[in-house]
């Protein structure tokens, strides 16, 4: 373990050099960011300038939820998403070749690569976000409850990871499958309402489950924002998921690599 998170920190400070040798796509990426979250934020003042609450979620509440699923989403781009998107070109020209012949476990090489400092600013943006909302709603949470938000995150974060990698390891089969790789973004959009708005049936037991993308932000807004209510029955079920969605994608990428490494020998 120590010498994995040794090679990690190089990789990192690697990917800040690489960062600050291109200051203005570093700034460039931020505002692009920034901006797509504002717009979720309008989007809201819009929408609640016609209704009191959503699903039972008042106005404060989806701002929370909002901010909560950026951060998860931010995190997740910074550590991960740049290496898994690259996972489809890597295969498709055999460069994948040269990660499996380091000296460390594959979906550790393919995965760490490169690290996002814009991810990381825009994930603050966040929590300054939750914070704001948490003044206006008038909740002071506890400290119970903010270890179980930070808890939380990090589940949304493995959920984000296993999506992302499952959609990419199907590029050992499918010659352009950079079209997945979008496809994430489409699938998590779902991540930043308030689950209470699907109605039960197959639909929100698959993405609450099988692909728990639903519960990945409720979750954590739930337990941070409504302190009378139980969270430990959700934080379960997101444990649950995650653990179970992680084993299916290592599983799915172990049997891919597999059938790969036979064929190109």
């Amino acid at each position: 373990m120590r010498r994995y998170l040794e090679i990690y920190g190089l990789m990192i400070r690697n990917s800040l050099i690489r960062e600050m040798s291109f200051k203005a796509n570093f700034l460039l990426w931020i505002a692009v960011e920034f901006l797509w979250f504002v717009g979720q934020i309008i989007f809201l003042e819009v929408l609640y300038g016609q209704v009191n609450n959503i699903g039972g979620w008042s106005k404060w509440e989806c701002v929370l939820l909002v901010g909560t699923n950026q951060i998860t989403a931010q995190i997740f781009q910074a550590f991960f998403y740049v290496n898994l998107a690259e996972l489809p070109e890597l295969i498709r020209t055999g460069r994948l070749d040269l990660m499996l012949l380091l000296p460390v476990d594959a979906q550790f090489a393919v995965s760490t690569r490169r690290f996002g400092m814009d991810n990381i600013f825009n994930a603050l943006v966040g929590v300054a976000i939750v914070i704001f909302s948490l003044v206006k709603l008038h909740v002071v949470p506890s400290f119970q409850q903010v270890a179980l938000y930070s808890v939380a995150l990090g589940f949304g974060v493995a959920i984000h990871y296993a999506v992302l990698f499952g959609l990419a390891t199907l590029a050992f089969w499918i010659v352009r499958a950079q079209g997945l790789i979008y496809g994430y973004f489409n699938v998590f959009n779902i991540a930043r309402y308030p689950d209470s708005i699907f109605p039960i049936g197959f639909f929100r037991a698959v993405f609450s489950y099988c692909i728990p993308v639903i519960i990945v932000a409720n979750v954590p807004a739930r337990t941070l924002a409504r302190a009378m209510e139980q969270p430990w029955a959700g934080l379960a079920q997101l444990a649950a998921a995650t653990i179970f969605i992680v084993a299916v994608t290592r599983g799915f990428w172990l049997f891919a690599l597999r059938r790969y490494s036979s064929a190109s020998s």
